[in-house]
């Protein structure tokens, strides 16, 4: 090696160290050469699409995903002694989404640029062609197609062209032209298959966005300070920004409040939802066990077929048979009649039906209550001591409901006001409506009913 290349060499790795981020550009220890990984700038709203295919997770005719950001072009490189003066670097090209004749043709380019610059160093032109023009060499345009090629031994090769390709000088969809290919040696396709593709493009591109939000500043609009992305949130449909210490504070209230359906958007009028994984990330352990307990409860409550085990100590949710008055805990494996609650007496009637309607449970009620020693001896032996107390129980549970709560006039589930203005909003379904008149309100604006002069509620906010 003449001093001169020598100087040449380390001038311009030393110069490329400078340039790129260590993500970007990494020296060999071993040898004059390293790495470079190549991210391409793809325009807004850059789409890729796949076609339906025989493998398991692709049965449907099609997927199409919005992107920012896809794997780098990998370029590894050793300098010869008699680099730049005689001979071109060593280098192999790799791509999970680009073919092989994609990378060939890009190979081929590469050498053009090397001839064109013989005897001067050459890799950061190599590097801003592959950086800045890959896209345009190749014809590449939103939407971009992925494929699954088979070659004619059966070995099959993930192959990718844009919907609307088009052939070109350089071979780059010479995959499509029917003629045979010569496959550069250096280019190399890393991926397995077709679905294995697609979850790493995915993954990769929700890294490097969770990157970018890191690295920028963004101005939380509930205590109007500018943090780093990186000690923020934003909700996934609204793309609303929050510092996480707000969130976390809104969170936990909202929590120990009973409320979780109320984990919303802070932003008037928006409906977005925190993810599970958003409030755990925020609230500590024991917070989020409610949350996640509390959540699966009113889900439970909506579902007909469902009833909880009797027992105080366990009260597990139980799927109820259609038909079948039997529930059998698969926690405590206590079976028990899902009407009277009490174990389960098989073919035996249930006492309960007797005094199932209200009028009865009432006549029972006032019966029992005015009744003496030995006539409430007679309804105990007739009706069961369970029976009758499941009766009066849920009677005065009705009673007290009907007292001091109001049906949801959307899902019906019971709904009490403690406070605030009349202006409800149903802790099951989420339905807004008025506490006076019971009536359903817009979800974009719940107080225009308050301000309607025609309605009867007017001005009866509070």
């Amino acid at each position: 090696m003449s001093s001169q290349d020598k100087e040449a060499q380390e001038d311009e790795l030393l110069a490329l160290a400078s340039i790129y981020d260590e993500d970007e550009f990494k020296r060999a220890d071993s040898a004059q050469g390293g790495e470079t990984r190549i991210c391409l700038e793809l325009p807004q709203n850059f789409k890729i699409f796949v076609r339906g295919s025989p493998t398991e997770c692709l049965q449907n005719s099609g997927y199409e995903y919005t992107i920012c950001f896809l794997p780098p072009l990998v370029l590894n490189f050793e300098l010869p002694p008699d680099y730049p003066s005689v001979s071109p670097p060593v280098f192999t090209l790799s791509s999970k989404w680009l073919s092989p004749t994609q990378l060939t043709a890009l190979c081929k380019h590469l050498d053009n640029l090397w001839e064109e610059n013989r005897g001067c160093v050459v890799l950061f032109a190599w590097m801003q062609f592959l950086k800045e023009e890959t896209l345009a060499y190749l014809n590449i345009t939103s939407p971009y197609e992925l494929k699954l090629c088979h070659r004619e031994n059966g070995q099959s090769r993930t192959s990718v062209f844009p919907l609307n390709a088009e052939l070109d000088g350089c071979g780059a969809a010479g995959a499509a032209t029917g003629q045979e290919e010569i496959l550069d040696e250096r280019a190399v396709q890393d991926v397995e298959s077709l679905s294995s593709l697609i979850g790493e493009i995915l993954d990769f591109d929700q890294a490097q966005q969770k990157k970018c939000f890191n690295s920028k500043m963004f101005l939380c609009s509930i205590c109007f300070s500018e943090k780093l992305g990186s000690e923020c949130m934003y909700f996934m449909k609204c793309r609303h920004i929050y510092c996480k210490s707000c969130l976390k504070d809104y969170f936990e209230i909202q929590i120990r409040d009973g409320q979780v359906h109320c984990l919303s958007c802070p932003e008037p009028k928006c409906s977005s939802v925190a993810t599970p994984g958003q409030v755990k990330e925020l609230v500590g352990e024991e917070l989020f066990a409610r949350y996640d307990r509390l959540l699966l409860q009113s889900s439970l409550d909506l579902m007909a077929d469902v009833v909880y085990c009797p027992r105080p100590c366990c009260q597990t949710p139980v799927m109820q048979e259609p038909g079948c008055t039997m529930g059998i805990c698969s926690s405590c494996n206590y079976a028990f009649c899902t009407l009277c609650k009490m174990s389960y007496h098989g073919v035996s009637p249930c006492k309960v039906t007797a005094v199932h309607s209200l009028e009865k449970r009432m006549d029972l009620r006032n019966e029992y209550q005015e009744a003496d020693e030995a006539t409430k001896i007679f309804l105990e032996q007739r009706y069961g001591k369970g029976g009758i107390r499941k009766a009066l129980e849920e009677l005065e549970s009705k009673e007290w409901l009907e007292k001091n709560s109001r049906a949801c006039p959307h899902c019906g589930i019971r709904v009490q006001k403690r406070d605030g203005c009349n202006q409800m909003i149903c802790t099951g379904c989420r339905e807004y409506f008025c506490w006076l008149c019971m009536g359903c309100l817009s979800r974009a604006s719940p107080y225009t009913h308050f301000r309607d002069k025609s309605s009867p509620c007017f001005k009866r906010l509070y």
